[in-house]
């Protein structure tokens, strides 16, 4: 049992400028916490509730006081990401763990402790994370954006004011955004384009300063993701559509894609061996262009 698990933070996370929504239909973020401490699972889930509101990710909870009331739910529920106590009565949290992942190789998993003595114990059983406490709202909002990254980016889209109406778009569907005065000329991979009155670091903004989004010359910024090849100082999209690159930094970008391809490739293998090692997006801010 541990008492002391929140410190005050007195400055915000930059997350409340990122608008990522998910498709209900298709997924929630569900989230346990398995703490016997009822203060520690208040704390979580007032923190995790506030995280969810700040970036418009729908998030779902559920509290358990020991691991094994935890463990029988998890026969039924299907959790994204589970914080565990590893200090508790009865069944510890290491022991609660081992056997989750005996059913369950993909959940995210997180321990909480004010002790790193079961550090190299926890990663055993693929440990997402490992948070000391006391903890702050940050490196739990931290935390909690690494677990949104990992899930697949198809899920996230926006939502964008193009004329008088308001849609959604998913991010994979955009293909690029040009600067056109006070608005964005957002076109689609499927040829549609839709012009919305906004400035690129408001975009970016959205999207959360989403990787794939490179800025490849001023009021230019194309979606990695559909870029076919770079030629003659262009870069040349699926569509066709040719761009073009800042002469100077053409190699610099050039191997930005290759990096953010590496990083996803290896994303891929670490999900597939279940989550063992964190990789990526770790909290980082919204950036804006330069």
């Amino acid at each position: 049992m541990e008492h002391a698990f929140f410190v005050a933070q007195t400055s915000e996370p930059c997350y409340n400028n990122a608008e990522f929504f998910t498709n209900r239909g298709e997924h929630v973020l569900k989230i346990a916490f398995v703490d016997d401490e009822q203060k520690c699972l208040d704390e979580m889930d007032r923190l995790c509730a506030s995280f969810g509101k700040s970036v418009g990710y729908p998030v779902e909870t559920a509290a358990f006081q020991s691991g094994e009331t935890f463990l029988e739910a998890f026969d039924r529920d299907d959790f994204d990401l589970v914080f565990m106590d590893i200090y508790m009565e009865g069944m510890d949290g290491i022991a609660a763990a081992l056997e989750m992942r005996r059913q369950n190789t993909g959940c995210l998993l997180v321990f909480l402790t004010s002790s790193k003595e079961f550090m190299p114990d926890a990663f055993s059983c693929h440990a997402f994370e490992y948070i000391t406490k006391p903890f702050t709202k940050e490196r739990i909002f931290d935390v909690l954006a690494d677990a949104v990254k990992v899930l697949p980016q198809e899920q996230k889209y926006i939502a964008l004011t193009a004329g008088r109406r308001s849609v959604r778009i998913f991010l994979d569907e955009i293909a690029s955004a040009i600067t056109d005065a006070h608005y964005l000329d957002i076109r689609l991979k499927n040829g549609e384009r839709l012009r919305c009155r906004m400035t690129m670091p408001e975009f970016m903004e959205k999207t959360g300063g989403d990787t794939r989004f490179l800025p490849i010359n001023k009021g230019i910024t194309v979606n990695a993701e559909h870029i076919l090849e770079f030629e003659n100082n262009c870069c040349i999209m699926e569509s066709g559509e040719k761009f073009p690159v800042r002469v100077r930094e053409s190699a610099k970008i050039q191997q930005m894609v290759r990096d953010y391809h590496f990083v996803k490739i290896r994303e891929r293998q670490t999900l597939s061996a279940g989550h063992s090692v964190p990789t990526g997006f770790s909290g980082r801010r919204c950036e804006k262009e330069g």
